[in-house]
């Protein structure tokens, strides 16, 4: 395990996210979620292909063991995909990022039930306290005296469902990179959602202008490189380590919806956010004192046996 190189390439897969998020945003009030979708898959195939090229993998990188493994993986990628394209269009993006950090929240609990990974109750008390800052979030969308017919009412309950199927997301490829290649798994996510995405033509898919046709497609060319990044740093540290640096994404998102969409982030809002964010910190604090001690125990057991 290599915690540190994980991390980083989680970083560097949030900001291509985050600038790929702003582009279908900008781009939502002429295409539809679905539509989005295909683009940001569709495209992300190229940027892989060139990556498989490089690597000298063109051949084999795309070879599976686990096609079954792809497909349920990329069904649950590809609703996540497009619940959270919908919330684009309907809250503001710092807003959207906030209720988004439920997902390396749910992916903590999701790997200790799924993956067997070990997480204790400190780990456990960090997600429950990040869980109240994405409700205090949600509240504003979500009380009583909010209206379920409201295009915000119904952006919060479509975003905080995507964060649910993107942790599960996430879980699936932490389970994949035993058996399968980075370039195999993001290659056949990019397939499979992109004709996934087919199933919603009937829901309206239009002829975008020139405009918004080149955001989508530099979106997809974008997310291509973000998911090489995210999916290579499952590969280096756990999945409970790594998800928590989603929350880097907030200070994209309030720079990017300030002076981009001219969206002024709420009192309310930036509480939950500090809120999960100080979970966050607490859990890679945690990750980092156990990660001392390890090595302390393991450069003493070195010792006794020299």
């Amino acid at each position: 395990m290599q915690p540190l190189r994980g991390i980083l390439l989680k970083v560097l897969s949030v900001c291509m996210f985050m600038a790929m998020a702003s582009l279908i945003k900008a781009a939502s009030s002429e295409v539809p979620p679905g539509e989005a979708v295909f683009f940001r898959s569709f495209f992300a195939i190229p940027i892989i292909l060139g990556w498989l090229s490089l690597r000298g993998e063109l051949k084999n990188g795309w070879k599976t063991a686990n096609p079954m493994g792809h497909f349920w993986r990329g069904l649950v990628g590809t609703t996540a995909m497009g619940l959270g394209f919908t919330g684009l269009g309907l809250l503001p993006l710092p807003e959207v990022t906030a209720i988004g950090y439920a997902a390396p929240l749910l992916v903590v609990v999701f790997a200790a039930m799924f993956l067997n990974e070990q997480v204790g109750i400190f780990r456990l008390s960090a997600v429950a306290l990040g869980m109240v800052g994405v409700l205090i979030v949600l509240s504003p969308r979500l009380s009583v005296g909010a209206s379920m017919g409201t295009s915000e009412t119904l952006g919060a309950v479509v975003v905080l469902m995507g964060a649910v199927m993107a942790a599960l997301a996430q879980v699936f490829v932490r389970k994949l990179v035993a058996t399968e290649g980075t370039a195999a798994i993001v290659f056949w996510f990019s397939i499979t959602s992109a004709l996934l995405s087919l199933l919603t033509i009937p829901w309206g898919w239009v002829l975008p202008s020139a405009a918004a046709a080149s955001m989508l497609v530099l979106a997809g060319l974008l997310g291509g490189m973000g998911q090489i990044f995210l999916t290579s740093s499952y590969r280096f540290a756990d999945a409970s380590l790594v998800a928590p640096f989603d929350y880097s994404s907030m200070i994209l998102a309030l720079g990017i919806g300030y002076f981009v969409f001219d969206e002024v982030p709420t009192h309310t809002m930036i509480l939950g956010a500090a809120v999960v964010i100080l979970a966050g910190v607490l859990i890679i604090w945690r990750e980092q004192r156990l990660g001392l001690k390890r090595a302390q125990q393991r450069k003493a057991t070195g010792n006794v046996g020299s």
